[in-house]
């Protein structure tokens, strides 16, 4: 029930916003904020066909990236090209496994093309494999910041294969819209910071803004202070309780101004929503100058106490640069320092407006934004001549290669093409849930029913353990966040047959002691015993094809998989353990007039 509880709440609170309509609602968000999002992140997780949304998967073209990455290019490496990609489509072997056999079958070396002259065909194969990894992990760096500044609740992208993802958008129903957002070339720009006394303004300014219009909509006092907190805080206009400054000052109260950088704002991860939200009031976008925009950044680092903070950059509007003028990136560790390091290479062009800007702006920081989101904001330390620049202060090289990937993205993007785009409306997932809620009822009822006429007080003990068994499978997806699918359900329904099935192996088995004369107690001990190697054999058999589609499907074939094990498990413990322990008590109270039909 602890785990079954926040699945109901959120159940119920989502009814009751969505009787609420304009400032209701809003402030209806801004007092349950914590409670909604704690709820939903605890509740029984919900898949694509039961709540509707859009499902898309993207390949990238990694031919194309290989493709691009040659040089010297003429008709024999054209003819190859068209080679290899006539073989891709028959073909699931990598693209430079191919081109390097196409190479090898033609004895020419792969370094006429690619790499030095020196370098042998493992070595830039490797080199081209290494390159379509990189494309992927840039394709699902690029998806999955865009999917995030949609706004998209409880997004699923991942990987399908080696060069295809999966992209799940529950509530989503523009195909339209969804197509643009995913195909479109990623835009990778470079802009200045504001100058950290005019940002404070800013935030000074957006923080009364905000203090004025939630003033007769929400109660931000009961959203981050207790009122009775008696507690003072020391600001420049005099001591005040948390209460106090929290109405007072609701965008400071939640967005706190780091010290290192007085620029620039942290805001921790759950609060994230509730400043966009903020930033989206009309009076507060007039508060904000329209040279200046708010972007935050791309991931939340961890402070302290394992919370995460996102940073809000306040940044000129127009970009100093795009990153089309980059033709190369490269992480790397500082020999000097053993420190991670992004080297970045700029074309002619970039080079000289890239020196231009950076001789105007020492000391001043630019944010490297690719759509909307800022990977980094380095220092420009001096004048950066001939388009060669060193990017520091990553905390490891982990970083450092993402911020590789984001300034490739906007330089040389694979194409990213949709294969499969599916949609699933709203009503046809309630429909879903309505009729498969439907049939698991009827089939426990009639269940429940048949046990209770053919196996009197055994087949009522049996029905006991049928409605354990199904809380603890529902109990044990919430508890790990599982995701209810309509397979799952189906796997549901499977599992409680199974779970009446081992108690009608034992009351055969129970029925068959009781003939040879033993007592009602001995029988029972028996036909539990000897029904148990039975029971467990057919049971683990069952359990183990579900591991196999657990391991090898995908999507709706998992979802069943998992429930299907999780309630083999729920079944064996009702089934054996729980019944076991009600007989024990019945015959010890009511002896043999405790039936099994």
């Amino acid at each position: 029930m602890y785990f079954l509880y926040p699945t109901y709440k959120d159940s119920e609170m989502r009814k009751e916003l969505a009787g609420l309509r304009g400032a209701d609602s809003l402030a209806y968000l801004e007092k349950h904020d914590a409670e909604i999002r704690e709820n939903r992140a605890k509740r029984v997780k919900l898949g694509l066909d039961l709540q509707g949304g859009m499902r898309v998967v993207l390949e990238v073209n990694v031919l194309k990236l290989i493709e691009d990455l040659g040089k010297n290019r003429d008709e024999v490496y054209t003819q190859i090209m068209k080679e290899v990609r006539e073989e891709t489509r028959r073909s699931d072997e990598s693209p430079v496994v191919i081109l390097r056999r196409k190479f090898e079958e033609r004895q020419i070396r792969m370094s006429r093309y690619y790499g030095s002259l020196r370098d042998d065909n493992d070595k830039i194969a490797a080199y081209l494999e290494d390159e379509a990894k990189k494309a992927i992990d840039r394709g699902m760096e690029i998806v999955g910041n865009r999917v995030d500044q949609y706004g998209v609740s409880e997004p699923v992208i991942q990987k399908l294969g080696g060069t295809r993802i999966n992209v799940e958008l529950p509530g989503v129903s523009k195909e339209a819209e969804v197509r643009s957002l995913l195909q479109g070339t990623a835009l990778l720009e470079f802009k200045l910071l504001k100058e950290p006394e005019v940002a404070y303004r800013i935030m000074t300014a957006v923080d009364l803004a905000i203090a004025a219009a939630t003033t007769d909509t929400t109660d931000t006092t009961a959203t981050f202070a207790a009122a009775d907190d008696t507690t003072k805080i020391s600001t420049p206009e005099g001591e005040m309780t948390a209460a106090q400054f929290s109405r007072k000052h609701p965008f400071f109260t939640v967005a706190l101004v780091n010290p290192q950088y007085p620029g620039e704002a942290m805001v921790q991860e759950e609060n994230r929503d509730k400043i966009r939200r903020w930033l989206e009031i009309e009076s507060v976008q007039r508060a904000i100058p329209n040279d200046v925009q708010f972007v935050w950044s791309a991931k939340a680092r961890p402070v302290e106490d394992g919370k995460k903070f996102y940073t809000l950059y306040p940044v000129k509007r127009n970009a100093e640069l795009t990153g089309g003028v980059i033709t190369n990136a490269r992480a790397t560790l500082d020999p000097g320092f053993n420190q991670p390091v992004v080297t970045m290479e700029m074309n002619s062009e970039g080079s000289r407006q890239w020196g231009q800007i950076t001789g105007a702006n020492i000391g001043k920081r630019i944010a490297i934004v690719l759509d909307d989101a800022v990977f980094s904001a380095p220092v420009v330390r001096g004048k950066i001549t001939g388009g060669h620049s060193q990017i520091e202060g990553m905390d490891n090289l982990d970083e450092a290669r993402l911020l590789e990937i984001v300034l490739k993205a906007g330089a040389l993007p694979a194409p990213v093409e949709i294969i499969e785009q599916r949609s699933i409306g709203p009503s046809l997932g309630e429909d879903s849930i309505r009729t498969g809620i439907f049939s698991s009822v009827l089939a426990t009822v009639l269940t429940i029913i048949f046990m209770a006429v053919y196996y009197r007080t055994g087949g009522m003990v049996a029905d006991v353990a049928v409605v354990f068994c199904l809380l603890f499978l529902v109990a044990v997806l919430a508890a790990f966040q599982g995701t209810l699918t309509l397979p799952g359900i189906a796997g549901i329904i499977l599992t409680l047959a199974v779970a009446v099935d081992a108690n009608v192996l034992i009351y055969e088995r129970i029925r068959e002691e009781a003939a040879t004369g033993k007592t009602l107690r001995a029988a029972i001990d028996a036909g539990y015993e000897k029904a148990f190697s039975a029971i467990f054999d057919s049971n683990l058999t069952t359990f183990i094809s579900g591991v196999i589609l657990f391991q090898f499907g995908s999507g709706p074939v998992q979802g069943f998989a998992l429930t299907l094990m999780i309630g083999i498990v729920a079944s064996m413990f009702s089934a054996i353990y729980i019944t076991r322990m009600i007989f024990n008590m019945l015959t010890d109270k009511y002896g043999s007039k405790v039936s099994f039909g």
